[in-house]
């Protein structure tokens, strides 16, 4: 399910859309003019945006430029006009495909399937956490403190990594030591404590993120 922020001036294109968006199962909030796209993208986290170029006050070009200003969220651009320079222009201003009206709305759908599968191929691929100062390229291997790279044992990587991805979750001691130590592991607990310890020296005042669960294990709050 993708969340769906349509804009268009038109009632009936909104309506269209809207309708075969929500029986292909999506989620759909609606815009009538591209200020209002503009501050609903301010105020709530969208998958993508369609998006009409020929709006009146505030049209497509430059409510898309507003939205890039602090949003890279994909957009598609709708027009009446098919002519090659609203095309260019709208690549210039940030648009991931652009539709000519009449359009097919299963095309379109279509086209939003696309867009989404390539953006969460390139967050696969290239993976990473921020929390303040905290980052974390997993895809990398690196792991930066306030903009400087920090240098950490292969098993605090791996301890590090391994909580960041089950953020929120209390995760035990037990799990922590067969999922990173497996068959390799033949000490106690302690070894484990140890590179807590050290992990939590290294990431520096960011080390109140793990926090330990008496009794249980460990859980990062991000």
């Amino acid at each position: 399910m993708y969340n769906i922020l349509v804009c268009d001036d038109e009632e009936g294109i909104r309506t269209l859309i809207s309708k075969y968006a929500k029986y292909e199962g999506h989620n759909i909030v609606t815009a009538e003019n591209g200020q209002i796209a503009v501050e609903k993208c301010q105020e709530h986290k969208f998958d993508i945006i369609v998006l009409d170029i020929m709006m009146p006050q505030l049209d497509g070009f430059e409510t898309a430029r507003q939205i890039r200003d602090f949003s890279q969220v994909p957009i598609i651009m709708l027009s009446a006009r098919g002519e090659e320079y609203d095309r260019i222009h709208g690549f210039e201003v940030g648009a991931d495909d652009y539709v000519v009206k009449p359009f097919s709305p299963k095309e379109l759908m279509m086209r939003i399937d696309v867009i989404m599968r390539r953006v969460t191929a390139q967050k696969e691929q290239h993976e990473t956490f921020k929390k303040d100062g905290l980052h974390i390229d997993f895809t990398a291997r690196k792991v930066f403190v306030d903009g400087e790279e920090t240098d950490l044992a292969p098993k605090e990587y791996e301890l590090l990594f391994y909580l960041v991805k089950n953020k929120g979750a209390a995760v035990s001691r037990e799990r922590l030591m067969s999922d990173i130590w497996g068959y390799e592991f033949f000490g106690d607990d302690r070894t484990l404590d140890t590179h807590i310890k050290l992990l939590r020296k290294h990431i520096g005042q960011y080390s109140g993120l793990i926090v330990t669960l008496r009794g249980i294990g460990y859980r990062f709050e991000g």
